[in-house]
């Protein structure tokens, strides 16, 4: 076995934690969370999950790929350029990457396969750990 020297592995990055109360807020009101706190990507996950338990595949979409975008500009933000991991078991990154993967569920639920599969690729390229949650 070869030692690997540590910098020759990707770079990990963490979206930077929320605003104090925010998750109290995402807890009793998603809607307002996500008004008020915009950048919080776990609030648009929240409510891309809730409306596509409801059955609201489009409005789910919508809510998915803001919380996608809200997530991508927080990380160029915290220095990520385009590759390297963002990784589950960092509880900050878990609201962009419930974003991404509802983005793939529902992209892939109105026939945009390719969209969902550059989801999916980008899912195990961000964490290569991960597993459809």
């Amino acid at each position: 076995m070869t030692d690997v020297p540590l910098g020759s592995r990707p770079p990990e990055t963490e979206l930077p934690a929320p605003p104090s109360g925010a998750f109290d807020l995402l807890a009793s009101d998603p809607e307002r969370a996500a008004a008020t706190y915009p950048k919080l990507c776990d609030a648009w996950a929240a409510l891309g999950e809730k409306a596509e338990g409801q059955g609201q595949t489009i409005t789910a979409y919508a809510y998915f790929r803001v919380g996608y975008h809200r997530g991508l500009d927080q990380l160029r933000a915290a220095g990520w350029r385009g590759s390297g991991y963002v990784r589950w078991r960092a509880p900050t990154n878990q609201g962009f990457l419930r974003s991404l993967d509802g983005l793939r569920r529902m992209a892939a639920a109105i026939g945009e396969d390719d969209e969902a599969q550059r989801c999916d690729q980008f899912l195990h390229q961000l964490d290569p750990d991960w597993d459809r949650r």
